[in-house]
């Protein structure tokens, strides 16, 4: 099992981070959050997750990597949840902070957690009730502290382009994607790209 992987970040985008560690390059699939704490790093240390997947067509081997060890267990957490999958677990992650998540499921903010592309009232409840306990007994209320970083100092084109990107990866057609990331930059121009891709989670149908 894989811990953590330390290496020269040598590619970057909001979804997806790419390691070189030994000399093999590592593709990782991140959260808005873990993306924020590493864009203008040279080395980093991600924490994995490795999820495997078979019995179907394609077998599938993918690493999510996450800045922090208390973001890795609110993902755990979250995908040991009926209902909730890998991609709809990081979605998750990328619409808040790991402190703003603790805090909406101790609060039993179903109405937080439901405004998340994907999740339906009655599986914001389930997080809640299925969370609740396990976050209060561990010391995720406090150390989960993953805060975003600086914006990206881009173009508005580049982060059109690359929030684009970034929903398209997460599953989302690039049609729809391109249309409700430039309304959102029509009414915010100067939106990193980071927080572009967390409003556009929410408007996307």
């Amino acid at each position: 099992m894989i811990e953590y992987i330390r290496g020269e970040l040598t590619d970057i985008t909001p979804a997806m981070a790419v390691v070189e560690a030994a000399g093999v390059g590592y593709a990782l699939s991140i959260s808005l959050n873990t993306f924020t704490a590493i864009q203008n790093k040279k080395e980093v240390r991600l924490f994995v997750h490795e999820a495997i997947v078979t019995g179907g067509r394609d077998d599938s081997f993918t690493l999510y990597g996450f800045f922090s060890k208390e973001e890795r267990e609110l993902y755990r957490q979250l995908i040991s949840v009926s209902g909730v999958g890998a991609n709809t677990a990081r979605m998750i992650l990328s619409s808040f902070t790991p402190a703003e998540l603790c805090n909406a499921i101790a609060s039993g903010d179903e109405r937080a957690i439901k405004g998340v592309k994907g999740i339906g009232l009655k599986t914001a409840q389930r997080i809640i009730v299925d969370l609740k306990d396990k976050i209060a007994n561990t010391d995720l209320m406090q150390q989960a502290t993953v805060e975003a970083g600086k914006p990206v100092d881009v173009i508005n084109k580049e982060v059109r382009n690359e929030a684009v990107s970034a929903l398209t990866m997460l599953g989302f057609s690039p049609a729809p994607s391109a249309k409700v990331v430039g309304e959102i930059l029509k009414q915010q121009p100067d939106l990193p790209v980071e927080q572009v891709i967390k409003q556009a989670l929410k408007l996307i149908k």
